[in-house]
């Protein structure tokens, strides 16, 4: 059977990886500051993500039903801990695409409102209502049957207010966003828009699929600016790999039995992988490394006169040039052997590294970059 072929792929076949690195098939090394679109969060292989995952294989393996499961509650407060949300609920499931998916429709059954404000770019995901989403500025599209979403640009608390109203049940943006080449919501846009969405009565809906997890140097980017939201998506870092996907809720949101549903969401092995994600990234101290080799390396960028902007916090990181990165970023894999991202934004380069990735990684990238853009 013939692939479908969607996805521009590369001609290296990794077959090894540990930390920050990857071997191919002819043993070639190569620095990975991707990680599979900011998938990596702790590292390839940790060990102690692997023994998690091989002690829960040996004991139980993948099981997914309606039945009790421990290592839930036991994933729920530790994320409670962690993140600094335990006064939050937590519901589990597989994908950012599904946790954006169910955010919108627990606003909906609870608000009794049909309509989702989206920042430009807003929201991950492949599903109906997430793939609603366009780079257009401002567009009506459909979101399961008789919703709507509405696009208006960040940053813009005008455009914001000229469309939120009483028939508003959500307004979803990202903590950082990513695909569109990292840009970051000003904070006090952010607290502007949390207390416009209090007013009329809407949820707040952070979407922290790519940002969560530690990558700004708090656990969640929106806690940068102090705000509040109803709802919290996360996914990708979470699992370092692993299928993982899971929604914060409010106190002030009730459930009932039905609201929400998943196949997938919460099984054994999922929560196996974002438990170890978490006592990594506490033991490790790996936020603190985030922020403080972000800020770090956000500097060194800073002094290199070919880079224009340098936008994120952390390690999530967007590069942008006066030219498309894409022979830039090509040399850097094959003559570097140093994966980077592309962006929705052709002159951007994306670095989402792990948040275990040492200043010696990023000064190897460094002197490639230097090189690349000095012949």
């Amino acid at each position: 059977m013939k692939l479908f072929d969607v996805y521009p792929l590369y001609d290296i076949e990794p077959v090894k990886a540990l930390g920050s690195k990857l071997w191919d098939k002819e043993g070639t090394e190569y620095l990975d500051l991707y990680g599979g679109h900011a998938v990596i969060s702790i590292g390839h292989t940790h060990p102690h993500y692997v023994k998690r995952l091989t002690d829960q294989l040996n004991a139980l393996g993948f099981y997914s039903n309606a039945v009790q499961n421990s290592v839930q509650q036991e994933l729920a407060d530790k994320l409670g801990q962690i993140s600094g949300c335990g006064e939050y609920q937590l519901f589990l499931c597989s994908t950012g695409a599904e946790a954006n998916e169910n955010a919108l429709k627990l606003a909906s059954f609870h608000t009794g409102r049909k309509k989702v404000i989206a920042m430009k770019q807003a929201f991950h995901g492949r599903t109906s209502g997430a793939v609603a989403a366009t780079d257009n500025p401002k567009i009506v599209a459909p979101f399961n049957a008789d919703h709507q979403v509405v696009f208006v640009p960040m940053n813009d608390i005008e455009a914001l207010k000229a469309e939120l109203d009483d028939q508003t049940a959500a307004v979803i943006i990202e903590g950082m966003q990513g695909v569109a080449g990292i840009y970051v919501p000003s904070n006090d846009y952010l607290q502007q828009v949390s207390a416009l969405c209090k007013e009329a009565g809407a949820l707040l809906i952070m979407d922290e699929v790519q940002s969560g997890a530690g990558r700004s140097g708090k656990f969640f980017a929106y806690q940068h600016s102090g705000i509040q939201p109803d709802v919290i998506s996360l996914a990708k870092g979470i699992g370092n790999g692993f299928p993982v996907a899971m929604i914060l809720i409010a106190p002030h949101i009730q459930p009932w039995h039905g609201m929400l549903g998943t196949t997938f969401g919460g099984n054994h092995l999922a929560c196996a992988a974002s438990l170890a994600v978490l006592e990594v990234i506490e033991q490790e101290n790996l936020m603190a490394n985030a922020a403080e080799l972000g800020e770090w390396l956000i500097a060194e960028l800073k002094s290199i006169p070919q880079i224009k902007e340098v936008r994120g916090m952390g390690l999530m990181l967007g590069l942008g040039f006066d030219f498309s990165v894409a022979e830039l970023r090509k040399n850097l894999l094959f003559s570097h052997k140093i994966f980077t991202g592309s962006a929705g934004d052709k002159n951007t380069m994306r670095l989402l590294p792990s948040l275990a990735v040492t200043k010696e990684e990023l000064n190897q990238f460094l002197e490639a970059l230097k090189i690349e853009l000095n012949k």
